[in-house]
């Protein structure tokens, strides 16, 4: 995948935006029982793609599959934060594969300074993903539980008003 610029890998694997997180994804499964979901993602700075801080009431198990190294930032409840890094660099601590807990808030980035520009990644929830799920963190909120990454929620929190996300194609209705 080396020397595949962003926007190929975008077009390739069919990536949309993600409405109100501001990932590049594209879902790949979804049981037909309900029992579970999978996608793909893809942050980059060209075209600008993240994930704003948000959370679950389910765990989410991330998978690196490609590209430069991204990073996630966890607010745990309680105060606690965490930071973990995906990347090929399993020997300088990155690690292939982490697990969200449920109700932790979690933000993600590419980090700058790989050879590709991008970070592929994968998600898999169980119950499968669901639009209502979603909750996303406002700046004020999250900075007042977690004032030790302020400079992260500045850059990562969604916007008030713009903390649920809309149905996505392939879900039920309620």
């Amino acid at each position: 995948m080396h020397g595949l610029d962003a926007a190929a890998v975008i077009a390739h694997l069919g990536l949309q935006p993600l409405p109100t997180e501001g990932t590049l994804f594209k879902a790949t499964y979804r049981s037909t029982a309900g029992s579970s979901s999978a996608m793909l993602g893809l942050y980059s700075d060209v075209p600008p793609s993240h994930s704003l801080f948000h959370r679950l009431p389910v765990d989410e198990v991330w998978h690196f599959h490609g590209g430069d190294a991204l990073r996630l930032v966890l607010l745990h409840p309680g105060g606690r934060s965490e930071e973990i890094l995906l990347g090929p660099e399993l020997l300088a601590g990155q690690r292939v594969q982490a697990v969200v807990p449920a109700g932790s808030w979690q933000a993600g980035h590419w980090l700058a300074g790989g050879c590709c520009g991008w970070s592929l990644f994968g998600c898999t929830v169980a119950p499968a993903f669901d639009s209502s799920m979603f909750e996303g963190g406002i700046r004020s909120d999250l900075i007042a539980g977690w004032p030790q990454c302020a400079a992260d929620i500045e850059r990562l929190a969604c916007l008030p008003g713009h903390t649920v996300m809309p149905g996505l194609p392939g879900e039920k209705s309620p």
